[in-house]
């Protein structure tokens, strides 16, 4: 299914909104991403995210809509040589190859426009459909954090998955 990353503009508010509005979706991010998802906050999201340079989030867009977000997030101080990588799509377009193409075009970008070295991602443990789109996209199982996540009145593990640029001496 064909696909394009680009940066998030005004009239991506009420699409954002409706693909947004899932508890699919919403269970496996931060308490930051609302559910119920509305108009507002994807307002508040893309004003939030339109003026990054470099930009920083993208949306996924498909079939005209942004169906979906994906992001690059450098870390300071000591961690200055990573950034984080966060992502969601739209449950519509689950199961198309979206997302692991997805993410290997922002590790290219990330490696590309920022002064980093390693991209990882920090998902839930038993969000394995997260964890396959990794793997496929190259990330490495780094390291398995004992119930660090509590979302929704429960307990995860976190899965911290890298994937790096050059070897770093130490």
């Amino acid at each position: 299914m064909e696909f394009k990353l680009r940066k998030f503009t005004e009239s991506d508010a009420e699409s954002l909104a409706k693909h947004a509005n899932n508890i699919n979706i919403a269970k496996w991010l931060t308490n930051m991403f609302p559910n119920p998802y509305t108009l507002e906050d994807a307002k508040g999201f893309i004003a939030t995210v339109a003026n990054d340079n470099p930009a920083k989030v993208f949306a996924i867009e498909i079939n005209g809509e942004a169906a979906g977000a994906i992001g690059i997030f450098p870390q300071s101080d000591i961690h200055a040589k990573n950034a984080e990588m966060g992502y969601w799509l739209s449950e519509k377009y689950w199961g198309n190859g979206i997302v692991p193409q997805a993410i290997k075009e922002m590790v290219d970008y990330g490696f590309k426009t920022f002064d980093i070295t390693r991209i990882f991602a920090r998902p839930f443990s038993a969000n394995l459909r997260s964890q396959r789109v990794l793997q496929k996209s190259g990330f490495l199982i780094e390291a398995q954090l004992s119930k660090t996540i509590f979302k929704n009145g429960e307990y995860f593990d976190e899965i911290i998955y890298g994937v790096r640029v050059v070897s770093c001496k130490s």
